[in-house]
């Protein structure tokens, strides 16, 4: 199967669509890595005034055990209060919802949010937990043996891979 994803015209379909979520003191914080890259492009180009934040999944998974810390870079860092505020959470690739459960859980050990809303590039189905966007630029339908991810490059633009991958045991 031949799936073409253009990452720059979601983009924009991302960027009307945040637009309608904001509301006053609304922050941005975009999941690492795809989400935070799409919460800063998102936050220049919406002209917010507040920085956006980025947010970890890594101690919060489910999967943490097996998984465990690693050596990444992908620290939790969230340039302002979360109490009472309005929080529009950013993600490239919504799929089984266990992510965003497990940033859900670290934004509130930050504090408690007015509301969180989710907004994601593409929304790929396959959902193992109870958790819905308030806006995908994209809904899609992939196999379980493909994956689906955002990079950019060297200028700040958007692309999607697609690539088979082998479940192991």
């Amino acid at each position: 199967m031949s799936l073409h994803l253009d990452a720059e015209a979601l983009y924009g379909e991302l960027l009307a669509g945040v637009r309608g979520l904001l509301e006053p003191e609304a922050v941005l914080v975009g999941v690492w890595s795809g989400g935070a890259w799409l919460a800063e492009r998102l936050q220049r180009d919406l002209g917010l005034a507040t920085p956006h934040g980025v947010i970890s999944s890594t101690l919060h998974r489910d999967d943490f055990g097996s998984r465990g810390l690693g050596s990444t870079t992908d620290a939790t860092n969230l340039p302002f209060s979360v109490d009472g505020r309005p929080i529009v959470l950013i993600d490239d690739v919504l799929y089984t919802g266990r992510t965003t459960r497990a940033v859900i859980n670290e934004l509130f050990d930050f504090g408690r949010p007015a509301s969180v809303r989710l907004a994601v590039l593409v929304d790929r189905g396959g959902r193992q937990l109870p958790i819905q966007a308030a806006f995908a630029a994209a809904r899609i339908a992939l196999p379980a043996t493909q994956q689906i991810a955002l990079d950019r490059d060297e200028a700040g633009r958007f692309r999607f891979t697609v690539r088979d991958t082998q479940e192991t045991r």
